[in-house]
């Protein structure tokens, strides 16, 4: 392609005012989003003020950082069942964050009877039930074996089940699919573990039980333990902290949160599922024949524009960068894909490197907005090739009772007046549907 044929980044690639994703290379970007043209660079440094925290020594050390306070509004909002606080979620704030990390101290939570406070020199891990040799593995002893690191998305089943509802969640994003973080692991891999216990023939299953007071246990398939499974020890660099596992924890790579067994003591070979409480009643998925899907590990493709979204505004017109995020159970994104104008027009998004399996990938898209209205999607394609559907396609599929494994095109509309709120527009709402329809449920 000569220079002549070459597109201009300028130019609309999509409708409603996106832009070829290359305007992120190009100078033109540069100056036309600059916001202020300032002097000589000696004028300028002359004029700049003394600001007082430089009159003075700052701070002393400390022993662990903390964030500053003035980014102390970054924070998990919490709900819990306020007859057992120990019951409950806490949503990671992807709206205020960046990259593919999620800091540890905002890693998603989901407990059922609280965060136990346990003495590693106490815990141990037992390996029984179809094995050679039961074995019995102090904290010690684990960490002397390999350990490999991993960056993996962890996702709790129940992410964005309001999207169920008859009628949009008005939340900020990470308060509504915030169910889902990203962290380095570093652990064990589990089948030096089990070649160590040697496995029977007949074992097919492990059951998985942790050592908080709800006791949670959980079936996996055998063959997925050996393949790619870790013991935990390590998140982002430092011992697992207590609401994430401490200890030990399983890290399931690609499954949803529920089997990532966190304080996990016990691993039970069998040859069938336990048949527990956490895939029978709950993490199953009623369709619309009254049939229950069971077992349903794998979180499918999905991504979420976490900028701008749902009670932001903008306050300025002129050029925007669009970035979100997206992940796959199956592996690598390998498209994401973005509409201003509710889904008749897509352009391609940039993917940052690095783009891994299993693991948040950061999206970005230049948009030019110029106060007409919008609605801004996006949708991801994995390595797979299974792309992420819009709403109504989820729901004619799978119906409204399922609650779990919700990965819809997710739809913020931009009002005139740069105001962000959450829509649905690929479906007029169910008849009869209000806000006490009975099939309307918030995460428990």
């Amino acid at each position: 392609m000569t220079t002549e044929d070459a597109p201009n980044p300028l130019e609309n690639v999509a409708g409603n005012g996106l832009l070829d994703r290359r305007l992120f290379l190009s100078k033109t970007f540069l100056s036309a989003t600059t916001l202020a043209i300032i002097g000589s660079s000696a004028d300028a440094r002359a004029q700049r003020p003394t600001e007082p925290w430089m009159t003075k020594p700052g701070a002393p050390f400390t022993n662990y950082g903390v964030p500053s306070p003035h980014a102390a509004g970054i924070v998990r909002w919490v709900s819990a069942n306020p007859d057992l606080p120990g019951n409950g979620v806490a949503w990671t704030p992807l709206q205020d964050l960046d990259g593919i990390i999620t800091p540890s101290g905002l890693h998603f939570e989901r407990h059922h009877n609280g965060v136990p406070q346990i003495d590693p020199a106490r815990h141990d891990l037992l390996i029984d039930g179809l094995v050679d040799r039961p074995l019995k593995f102090t904290l010690d002893a684990l960490l002397r074996y390999p350990r490999e690191s991993r960056i993996l998305v962890i996702e709790c089943g129940g992410n964005s089940n309001a999207g169920w509802n008859s009628r949009p969640a008005e939340s900020p994003a990470g308060y509504f699919h915030g169910l889902a973080s990203c962290s380095e692991w570093t652990g064990i891999p589990l089948r030096l573990l089990f070649a160590e216990a040697g496995v029977k023939p007949s074992a097919r299953w492990a059951i998985a039980e942790g050592a908080d007071a709800f006791g949670m246990t959980i079936s996996l398939p055998l063959s997925k333990l050996l393949d790619d499974c870790l013991l935990a020890v390590m998140q982002n660099g430092e011992p697992l902290r207590p609401e994430q596992g401490y200890p030990l924890r399983l890290v399931v790579p690609g499954w949803e949160g529920v089997t990532q067994v966190k304080w996990l003591r016990t691993l039970w070979l069998t040859d069938r599922p336990v048949m527990a409480r956490n895939e029978t009643a709950e993490y199953t998925e009623l369709q619309s024949d009254g049939k229950a899907r069971m077992f349903t590990f794998v979180m499918e493709a999905k991504s979420l524009i976490t900028t701008p979204s749902a009670g932001m505004h903008l306050t300025t017109r002129g050029y925007y960068q669009i970035s979100g995020l997206a992940w796959s159970g199956r592996g690598k994104i390998s498209r994401v894909e973005v509409s201003a104008d509710g889904g008749k027009t897509w352009a391609d998004a940039e993917l940052n490197e690095p783009v891994l399996p299993r693991a948040f990938t950061r999206f970005r898209v230049p948009w030019q907005w110029q106060g007409q209205s919008a609605i801004l999607q996006s949708r991801a394609t994995d390595e797979s090739g299974y792309r992420q559907p819009t709403r109504a396609a989820l729901i004619a599929e799978r119906g409204r009772h399922g609650y779990f494994h919700y990965n819809a095109i997710v739809s913020w509309e931009v009002a005139t007046d740069g105001k962000v709120r959450h829509v649905y527009v690929d479906a007029a709402p169910e008849a009869g549907a209000g806000p006490s329809d009975p099939l309307d449920r918030a995460w428990n």
